[in-house]
């Protein structure tokens, strides 16, 4: 029989093993900018694994970049997990440029698929600016970049000189030219590839050293969820836009005709999920400022009779600020034109269209009630000697004239004058 110190020697011994990982080599695919919500999903994905102490978890990656806060959220979990984070550049044709890179040299294994490239790290110019010439602030940024990236290559037993050269010359390479100088660790076909040759690779986590067992496992994918898709989706730079233009003409036109609601329903809340999206891409605040400026010039042109001098000047702002919106080279980055011009000449027609629709409205709000009355023709129903009725607008009408009209005669009406009009002899 067990005494009471074997008893606390055997749970001491039992709580203290580590638990056996569970078979499994997570896939988390990562495609399109590094914006927050793939940050949070990739986030979520590294701490459940660790939760379930998985073998492998495998960033899919191709990424032409993106923003640098969401960028080190991800680093910081791969560099705290206490499984092991291979990132995967695939399939051929694809490419961790910018913040990929990054992500890439951070990770306890570093792969490509053939045919794809990385590089480019050069921090993007999220506030604007003049690209030829850069500011204190801006090599400050760089200069810190370039710090970062080292530091991760040196962790990893990397090349810190081709890493820091991505970031201050934004060069890019090739998978064979990476593997060629130890940027990468391998080059493989797929995940089952990947997963067979870095079987018994010593590697460091979080937790210390550890022998990779990858052979044999079972291969999950894992996708984002429907409101992490959601918000992926509308951070790309021509969904934003096309959402800005949409909650800007929505809510001119709820100004403009208050009361219909589901104008500025849905204007509100497309501009809110633009805002949200602007966060994630490098936006030149003055081209914003000059789009948001045109938008001001339509919604006063309803009040100020400028003869069009005021929707003009809201053509011209909105034009020149969509054309300088996003600050950047990387063609991923950008709007498509296909989508900026389309987009921009029908917000601007609706809200033309929108502006002649509020002036005929207001014009024909004049027509009705005593205004209206005026200039209109009736027929005398009970003689004016000088006062009397008449039938106009489809009622009756207590009337005054000079002199003496007779009934069935036609009359003009001059004023009106609370319930009673004064009309003239219609001589036409």
């Amino acid at each position: 029989m067990l005494n009471k110190n074997s008893f606390f020697l055997l749970a001491f011994f039992w709580f203290a093993s580590p638990v056996l990982a569970a078979n499994q080599i997570v896939v988390v695919k990562i495609s399109g900018a590094i914006n927050p919500a793939v940050a949070e999903f990739v986030s979520q994905e590294i701490h459940q694994a660790n939760e379930e102490q998985q073998a492998l978890i495998v960033l899919n990656m191709d990424t032409p970049g993106g923003l640098d806060t969401s960028m080190r959220q991800i680093i910081k979990k791969i560099q705290s997990s206490h499984v092991p984070v291979a990132s995967y550049v695939s399939p051929s044709g694809s490419r961790a440029a910018s913040a990929g890179t990054f992500i890439t040299i951070a990770s306890h294994i570093a792969a490509m698929a053939p045919g794809t490239n990385i590089g480019a790290a050069h921090p993007v110019n999220i506030m604007g600016g003049n690209n030829e010439q850069e500011t204190t602030m801006e090599k400050k940024v760089v200069n810190d970049a370039a710090a970062y990236i080292r530091s991760l290559a040196q962790l990893r037993n990397r090349n810190s000189q081709w890493a820091e050269l991505a970031v201050v010359k934004s060069v890019s390479i090739s998978a064979e030219e990476a593997m060629r100088l130890n940027v990468i660790d391998l080059i493989a076909g797929n995940v089952e590839a990947l997963a067979l040759a870095i079987g018994g690779r010593e590697i460091q986590t979080a937790s210390g050293p550890m022998i990779l067992k990858t052979g044999g496992l079972e291969i999950v994918n894992h996708e984002m969820g429907p409101r992490l898709k959601m918000l992926d989706i509308i951070s790309n730079p021509n969904v934003a836009y096309v959402l800005m233009m949409i909650g800007m003409v929505g809510l001119y036109f709820e100004m403009s005709n208050p009361g219909l609601i589901f104008p500025g329903v849905i204007g509100a809340v497309s501009m809110v999920l633009s805002l949200y999206a602007m966060q994630t891409l490098p936006i030149n605040y003055a081209g914003l400022l000059l789009v948001l400026l045109g938008a001001l010039f339509f919604i006063a042109e309803i009040g100020v009779m400028s003869y069009g001098l005021l929707s003009l000047a809201g053509v011209v702002s909105m034009f020149l600020g969509s054309t300088m919106l996003i600050d950047s080279e990387d063609p991923a980055m950008q709007i498509s034109q296909g989508i900026l011009y389309p987009t921009l000449g029908l917000a601007i027609a609706f809200s033309i269209g929108i502006l002649v629709f509020a002036t005929r409205t207001r014009n024909l709000k004049k027509q009705g009630g005593a205004d209206g009355m005026l200039g209109e023709i009736g027929i005398v129903k009970e003689t004016l000697n000088p006062h009397g009725r008449i039938h106009v607008h489809g009622e009756l009408w207590e009337a005054e004239c000079e002199g003496k009209i007779m009934e069935g005669e036609h009359v003009i009406v001059e004023s009106v004058e609370g319930l009673k009009v004064r009309v003239k002899k219609n001589s036409l």
